[in-house]
């Protein structure tokens, strides 16, 4: 008796669990649903019903979006401020971790500390200062050569989005290191490689998954992030998040919704695109074993 109440009540569990799954996904299908179609439709179609499907595929919008509204250039823009980003962030990030979490020197305990502190600082409490920072190093800059770099620079940008993501990372990346067995290193060892060697030959490989979670992470964060964008980059070299708040709020002043809803699509697109890539391999188990004893 007891057996089959706990069989009907794991159903139930599992039932409800099933339930709050779908309701989750239609919830955030529908909205990206309905901004795709949004895209498509000419201006007229969104005095009608709002859920109507678009009459035709008016790709003008996109053209639009491209091109008069500049879109294009932000596209550009962020794709290499994320990929610089992502780049500094793993060359730091990963040799840091795995220092950090597999060997024990003097002041260690300390750096990681301080990784951790930098957990607690939100980027938002910072811009200000980072951006009076680096017009203070622009105005001595253009008091020697006459030019300014730090600001509306792409690198920069790319070097603190890397910056600020660290702590993160190294914690995610060190805490996935720790549970590695030695039994790597010492095989490694014993076969006359050395550390850098082991790094990158041995334990790198197996911390591809976690490598994968950090990538998507930080991408979705750098290809979102607006507040730094908008303080550090004054001039023309504005990112998608900054492009596209400029865009709606000049289309709905113009009353003109088909261009707004298409730089929405241009900003999430390349978000799905990514996702889908690697989803897979976000479900993949670690390896934490493969030496027997």
């Amino acid at each position: 008796m007891k057996k089959t109440k706990r069989i009907s009540t794991d159903k139930l569990f599992k039932s409800f669990i099933y339930v709050a799954l779908i309701g989750l996904a239609i919830s955030i299908i529908i909205p990206v649903a309905w901004v795709f179609m949004a895209s498509l439709k000419e201006n007229s179609e969104f005095y009608g019903n709002p859920w109507a499907l678009p009459d035709g595929f008016y790709i003008q919008n996109f053209v639009e979006a491209f091109i008069e509204a500049n879109m294009g250039q932000y596209l550009l823009n962020s794709v290499m401020v994320t990929a610089l980003a992502l780049l500094f962030l793993l060359v730091v990030a990963l040799p840091a971790a795995y220092v950090l979490s597999r060997f024990r020197f003097f002041a260690s305990g300390l750096l990681n500390v301080f990784v951790k502190a930098g957990l607690f600082i939100n980027v938002s409490y910072i811009a200000v200062p980072i951006f009076l920072l680096l017009l203070g190093w622009d105005t001595q800059l253009r008091a020697l050569m006459g030019e300014d770099f730090f600001l509306n620079n792409r690198v920069m940008l790319a070097l603190i989005y890397a910056s600020t993501a660290l702590p993160f990372t190294i914690f995610l990346l060190s805490s996935y290191f720790e549970t590695l067995p030695s039994d790597f290193e010492e095989a490694a060892n014993i076969d006359g490689a050395g550390y850098f060697r082991t790094m990158f030959s041995v334990m790198l490989p197996m911390a591809k998954p976690s490598i994968i979670i950090v990538v998507l992470f930080n991408f979705l964060l750098f290809w979102n992030e607006y507040i730094l964008a908008l303080t550090i980059m004054p001039g023309d070299n504005k990112t998608l998040p900054v492009g596209l708040l400029n865009l709606m709020a000049a289309e709905r002043a113009a009353v003109n919704y088909g261009p707004m809803y298409a730089g929405m699509v241009i900003v999430m697109l390349p978000t799905l695109i990514l996702y889908m890539i690697v989803q897979k391999r976000l479900t993949e188990g670690m390896t934490v074993g493969g030496v027997k004893g």
